[in-house]
């Protein structure tokens, strides 16, 4: 199967900030599918973490463990446009240390 030049990126955001997170894809042209834009999925997930000593968390307490709520943003974008999208996230999200992975993909319908 050969490559695509496309990949999803998967972003984990507080509840609180999904606006400005679609807003910020949106910005950088991902979620650009044929004669649609703006187009993501998002679903509620339950997500744990440590902060460690030295930081100054969004949600949580240096040392503990937390739990929260979060939502996993999932969007399609070009591959070339990916650094744009992930720098406009980061400018927009609450955390030291979000959670963006950029996952590449094989063979998919999509057309421009």
């Amino acid at each position: 199967m050969d490559t695509c030049p496309y990949c999803k990126l998967e972003i984990f955001v507080p509840p609180s900030h999904l606006e400005a997170v679609a807003e910020a894809l949106a910005q950088a042209d991902a979620g650009h599918i044929g004669q649609y834009d703006r187009c993501l999925s998002f679903s509620p997930v339950t997500s744990r973490w440590r902060p460690l000593a030295g930081t100054h968390p969004y949600l949580g307490t240096p040392g503990q463990v937390s739990q929260e709520e979060e939502l996993k943003v999932e969007v399609t974008c070009s591959t070339d446009q990916a650094p744009t999208a992930v720098a406009a996230v980061k400018a927009v999200h609450p955390y030291e240390e979000p959670v963006i992975n950029v996952i590449p993909l094989l063979g998919v319908g999509i057309s421009r």
